[in-house]
């Protein structure tokens, strides 16, 4: 068990549970949005591959891993659109319309992955850091927290923007009321649809450059289904979390230490399964399910289509 306090491996631990906890982190975050406004995503896992397919090709074919996030975004917002018309326009269950978004997002990047590629897996080079001064040279951890991407900094910057939004601002609050009591924002002159529209496209976004950031920096290239789970990862988190994005942040770190743990134990001399390693993300939802699902909240108005003066 002395391997386990190596610096090696508490390095590699917390810097692989940092690039896991941030595809989870920027998805979570915008499932918070979503569920705030009454719209329950399942079409995350979806979004996620569509962001990680169109952000790796992009970051392949132009050299430039912004570009790539840029196409990522894009990818998540299609099937966002698919999302905002057919359940929030058109009033069908969100659940049905997630699953098909999931399914099809699956097969048309497993399809596109091997149309453009042919079976190859090319790979991108390693991402740009940003080293912050001082704080990256700290033992131990310091070049593991504070030697990151640029795009880990501004998601923890989007942590506390989104927290503030909800909380002091009037689109928070129009979110808030279109998940509790769409009636009430609908009597008050404010359109729900567009709301609930809005905070899906929103959604959508966060969870491409979710996906792209898992194949860009977390993978270096894109492989069908690698996403793995994550998209229903977040939906448990964004619940748990009780639409306070903070807490969002610290869950998906937690996540993303379960995630990363068997990579770092290559480190160490200890042998354990892999087996046992690949459950233990699975494990710790169902522990957190255990322990804080009676204190999760959920919006009344969740999965409930609005139908303008209809009960």
């Amino acid at each position: 068990m002395n391997g386990l306090l190596t610096q090696s491996f508490l390095t590699a631990l917390v810097a692989g549970g940092i690039v896991a906890a941030v595809p989870l982190m920027f998805t979570a975050l915008g499932e918070s949005v979503s569920e705030r406004a009454g719209v329950l995503n399942i079409g995350l896992e979806g979004m996620m591959l569509l962001g990680a397919y169109l952000g790796f090709l992009g970051a392949h074919e132009l050299h430039s891993e912004w570009v790539g996030f840029m196409a990522g975004i894009a990818g998540g917002l299609a099937g966002a659109i698919v999302m905002a018309v057919l359940s929030v326009s058109m009033g069908l269950d969100q659940i049905v319309v997630g699953i098909a978004i999931t399914l099809a997002g699956e097969g048309i990047t497993s399809v596109l992955q091997q149309a453009q590629f042919k079976g190859r897996f090319p790979g991108l080079g390693n991402p740009a850091t940003v080293a912050i001064p001082g704080l990256s040279r700290l033992p131990i951890l310091g070049h593991s927290l504070f030697d990151q991407p640029l795009l880990v900094y501004l998601g923890i910057g989007l942590l506390a923007l989104v927290a503030w939004v909800f909380r002091a601002t009037s689109w928070g609050l129009n979110l808030r009321a279109a998940g509790e009591k769409p009636e009430a924002l609908d009597a008050a002159g404010i359109s729900v649809l567009a709301v609930r529209t809005y905070a899906v496209l929103t959604t959508g976004a966060l969870a491409g450059i979710g996906g792209a950031y898992l194949a860009i920096v977390g993978a270096n290239t894109f492989t069908p289904f690698m996403t793995q789970g994550q998209g229903f990862i977040a939906i448990v988190i964004a619940m748990l979390a009780r639409g306070k994005p903070l807490w969002v942040g610290v869950s998906s770190f937690v996540f993303g230490i379960c995630l990363s743990i068997g990579t770092a134990l290559q480190l160490t001399s200890i042998n354990i399964s892999s087996d046992v390693i690949n459950m233990l993300p699975y494990i710790a939802i169902m522990a957190a399910l255990i322990l804080f699902a009676r204190g999760s909240y959920l919006p009344p108005a969740l999965c409930l289509p609005y139908i303008r003066g209809g009960k």
